[in-house]
């Protein structure tokens, strides 16, 4: 059963709750999402409303993928940009599917739905993101339309001594 997406969807406690559940399960299960396993609740926790905190100030939109259980399955956070020379494009962060729905071509919809979501921001010409060297990603964002257009060798540091590159990917919208 496909996810449900919502843009902007009303911040609860039940979203706050499992944003942060799918944000500690992502990563104990070696997402690259900012964090290295094993991690907590807890740990995310800072994160989370940090995140929250600027959707409030109006610096981020969030899009959120249910379940059929209406559980939180998915996320993406986009970044909007405040200079005047770069509103045109958005970022887009913290790209997650939880670990039991990868597999099912939810990442794909994810990324369709975020593309759908930015074409109605008014004005967003393209997405820009990053991703973390050395587990492929950038062939998964490739086959879903985004182009390498940089990449800083070493800029992530996993562990002393594993450095990943930190890839920018862009998907023109138009």
């Amino acid at each position: 059963m496909p996810l449900t997406f919502t843009l902007d969807p009303a911040v609860t406690p039940a979203l706050r709750d499992g944003f942060a559940d799918l944000w500690t399960d992502v990563s104990n299960a070696g997402g690259a999402v900012g964090f290295v396993p094993p991690v907590t609740r807890e740990d995310v926790r800072p994160e989370v409303m940090r995140c929250l905190a600027q959707l409030a100030e109006g610096n981020q939109r969030l899009l959120i993928g249910h379940d059929e259980t209406g559980r939180v399955a998915a996320s993406a956070v986009f970044g909007l940009n405040s200079h005047r020379l770069k509103k045109h494009w958005v970022w887009l962060y913290t790209v997650m599917v939880h670990p039991e729905h990868q597999g099912k071509g939810y990442g794909r919809d994810l990324l369709a739905a975020a593309a759908e979501g930015a074409r109605g921001f008014g004005g967003t010409e393209a997405i820009r993101l990053t991703c973390r060297g050395g587990l492929g990603l950038e062939h998964f964002y490739g086959s879903c339309g985004y182009k390498e257009v940089g990449r800083v060798p070493g800029a992530i540091r996993v562990a002393p001594g594993d450095d990943r590159d930190d890839i920018i990917m862009m998907l023109p919208l138009g």
